[in-house]
């Protein structure tokens, strides 16, 4: 009896580790379509408003906010006060976009700028269609400057003096990819310095966002299936007349492009890369969200295992197996064949900065690994805007043909 009653334990564990596991796998696996408001306006004046704290208002930077259920739009800047007793701070007022800010609830926006290239930089843009294997992904297409914007101010100053002459041949091309979960807009804070740089930019829906086709399983895939849409992309540009093509990725974006990189026949169209705050290891990814949420370790291993077999395919809800080891480029670093600037706070909250770190360190001939501090996931350029476009800008004048050109 008691030997039956140990067997039967052991089972339920053993299921219960399995639940466990599968719930983990999904919600990674899983696009997030609820974006609710999570902050609150308390305050608001002609050059300041006052927010409730939380660990994203209280940062320093520039950020967005959008209110009145994502119908108005307003930019917020340096943080003036902070009342931790009260659970308040006061930040700079830049700008109201859209709509009359008023008291009430609001969403936090990481990405500062909301809407088109048009509507948020003031820069021409236009809509395309791009044919993927999915079926047709929008993107946005913002043509090349025909000169230098000279020390121009657009939308509360992202354009900073000093760049080199752009040109109007249009056949040097950045195409843009955000990351898990964001919208385009992730990409718009990098658009700017492209177009002062004579770059035509180009920002992809890709499958799962909301608007563009599903996958059948309805998944992300963590690059793995994504980097597809890439490709369509660079044929998109390459059709265009993209002679050479600088590729961006936030986050997951990052991941999509490394195994574009790696797996397309138009990857020798990419003369050099930029990886902000990049997933370089999925693996390193899952552990520390593991850790956060007190998910013992064998259960986060198992996690990790069962997306990558086939037989349990039904139970995350994937089409195909996803093996997360092809996604650690610390392990691949021999592979890689790319000049790559890596943007990496090591206060990301969000992606450990350790691969990225790892990375630049073994392959310092190819890899510039350029640290940040109080960045959260993915705002290197809030905290920091100047830095963020000298950065970029150094890189793309040595490593494309800028230095030639210019």
């Amino acid at each position: 009896m008691t030997a039956a009653a140990g067997v039967v334990a052991a089972a339920l564990s053993a299921a219960g580790s399995v639940c466990a596991a599968t719930y983990f796998a999904r919600r990674v696996l899983t696009p997030d379509r609820l974006r609710p408001d999570d902050i609150q306006i308390l305050v608001v004046e002609d050059d300041s408003v006052t927010l409730g704290l939380t660990p994203e208002s209280g940062q320093p930077g520039r950020y967005g906010l959008w209110f009145d259920g994502g119908r108005g739009h307003a930019r917020v800047g340096a943080v003036l006060e902070v009342d931790q007793e009260s659970g308040r701070v006061r930040r700079v007022l830049e700008g109201v976009d859209v709509g009359e800010l008023r008291v009430g609830p609001a969403r936090w926006n990481q990405y500062y700028f909301a809407g088109n290239p048009r509507d948020a930089l003031g820069l021409p843009s236009h809509d395309v269609e791009i044919a993927a294997e999915i079926g047709m992904l929008a993107a946005w297409e913002v043509p090349a400057a025909g000169s230098a914007i000279a020390g121009g101010a657009i939308a509360g100053g992202a354009i900073a003096g000093g760049a080199i002459a752009g040109s109007d041949d249009g056949d040097r091309w950045a195409i843009l990819v955000h990351g898990r979960g964001a919208p385009r807009e992730e990409c718009l804070r990098a658009v700017p310095v492209l177009h002062n740089l004579g770059f035509t930019a180009l920002i992809p829906l890709y499958r799962n966002d909301i608007g563009a086709p599903t996958s059948s399983d309805g998944r992300y895939s963590l690059g793995l299936s994504e980097w597809r849409d890439l490709e369509a992309a660079l044929l998109h540009a390459v059709d265009a007349g993209a002679q050479e093509i600088v590729l961006f990725g936030w986050s997951m974006g990052a991941a999509i492009v490394l195994q574009t990189l790696d797996r397309s026949w138009l990857s020798d169209r990419v003369t050099a890369v930029v990886l902000d705050a990049p997933v370089i290891d999925w693996a390193d990814v899952l552990r520390h969200h593991g850790a956060l949420h007190k998910i013992p370790g064998p259960i986060g291993s198992l996690s990790r295992s069962l997306i990558g077999h086939r037989w349990a395919r039904r139970l995350v809800g994937v089409h195909e197996p996803i093996d997360v080891a092809l996604t650690n480029w610390e392990h691949r670093a021999d592979e890689l064949k790319h000049p790559t600037l890596l943007i990496h706070s090591l206060d990301d909250e969000f992606v450990p900065a350790g691969p990225s770190i790892s990375l630049a360190a073994k392959r310092p001939d190819l890899v510039r690994f350029e640290p940040w501090r109080e960045a959260r996931h993915t705002k290197e350029w809030n905290v920091d805007p100047e830095r963020w476009d000298a950065v970029v800008r150094a890189f793309l004048a040595e490593k494309s043909n800028l230095k030639n050109r210019a």
